[in-house]
């Protein structure tokens, strides 16, 4: 790699993105090969993001996922970018992830988000119970999650006196390490209290990046388990064996980009042949869209993707950056796999940015 910049260890956020004429099943088939590919390749951590009711995203159920992925991997951390605790109850959310860390002792990241992750019809059902739906009380569910996952548990004390103890499963001998995710001040205010690890949703937006990074490191609060800030970045990326073919295939996403900022109605993933050829489809606005997303997007060929990823940690002082590798596909690539996801995962391997 020709760069004079520190080489981070890179990880894997992961949407599940479904194709054009993909089944979920075959979504889910060749995320799962992915996961199983990062860790062969030596990447550091691989997260599913909640998403729901969107044609072109499976990732749905994360802990489900992250099992999965559990199973099929043997060194690599596995967790959740994020799970969103508005949609939960906290003691829902901390039996699955006491579950997961039982799964695969001391590898498993709980990365926990304050937003929706759909609209707001989707939201309504998901909070129909009402038991956490008072985003107000994020900070509250947090602390019950942090105590009721660790191996001690936690205690329901009586308005009329006395306490009952709490644990996500028994017999724990260790927890899953959790992080706040967001795209915004509040939850790097909220991590660097609770002396938390913190990631900023950089991929999503990019906008306030450097504020939400100096407010967390600023107002951290040492902890035992967290002395000093622990922070790294999420970017969305693309690499291929040339320049044009990673362009190529960062047009569907750049496509799906517009569509979900104009409001338009979503659809799955195109090909990147349907891109092509719906882009007469387009006008200015959408295409300004596009310019704007890809402008911060990582596109070209391992080495110069590798050295731009090297450039960017050193600039934001992180050594680790998460990638969500967001390459189209082409029409004749199998159904069950991601040809252009595991390709940039393999250039970037080779480039020898990922280290453990």
């Amino acid at each position: 790699m020709s760069s004079s910049s520190p080489v981070p260890a890179l990880s894997v956020l992961d949407l599940v993105p479904v194709r054009s004429g993909q089944t979920s099943a075959q979504a889910v088939a060749a995320s799962l090969d992915l996961a199983a590919r990062a860790d062969l390749l030596g990447y550091r951590r691989y997260w599913f993001a909640e998403h729901h009711n969107m044609p072109a995203v499976a990732s749905t159920t994360p802990p489900v996922l992250v099992a999965a992925a559990a199973a099929r991997t043997e060194r690599i951390r596995v967790g959740s970018g994020g799970v969103m605790l508005p949609n939960h109850s906290p003691l829902v959310v901390a039996e699955q992830f006491a579950a997961l860390e039982a799964l695969a002792p001391g590898r498993v990241d709980l990365g926990i988000g304050r937003a929706p992750g759909s609209d707001p019809v989707i939201t309504q059902l998901l909070r129909q119970s009402g038991t956490t739906s008072d985003v107000e009380r994020f900070p509250d569910h947090i602390r019950d999650i942090l105590s009721l996952i660790s191996p001690e548990g936690a205690s329901v004390r009586f308005t009329s006196g006395g306490t009952y103890d709490v644990h996500a499963t028994p017999a724990a001998t260790g927890a899953p390490e959790v992080w706040l995710l967001g795209s915004s001040d509040y939850s790097a205010q909220l991590a660097a209290a609770l002396g938390l690890p913190y990631v900023f949703a950089n991929h999503f937006s990019g906008q306030g990046l450097e504020q939400a990074l100096d407010l967390y490191r600023s107002g951290f609060q040492p902890t035992e388990a967290h002395p000093a800030p622990v922070t790294f970045l999420t970017v969305n990326a693309i690499a291929a064996p040339t320049a044009e073919e990673a362009e190529a295939r960062s047009l569907p996403n750049q496509r799906m980009m517009a569509r979900l900022r104009m409001s338009r109605p979503l659809i799955p993933v195109e090909t990147v042949e349907q891109a092509i050829a719906g882009a007469d489809e387009f006008d200015s606005l959408a295409e300004s869209i596009m310019s704007s997303a890809r402008a911060n997007w990582f596109v070209g060929t391992g080495d110069s993707v590798a050295a731009e990823l090297a450039a960017f940690a050193a600039q934001h002082g992180v050594d680790e950056v998460m990638l969500s590798p967001i390459a189209g596909a082409y029409d004749d690539e199998p159904m069950d796999a991601a040809a252009g996801r595991a390709q940039t995962l393999e250039l970037l391997a080779a480039a020898a940015v990922p280290v453990a």
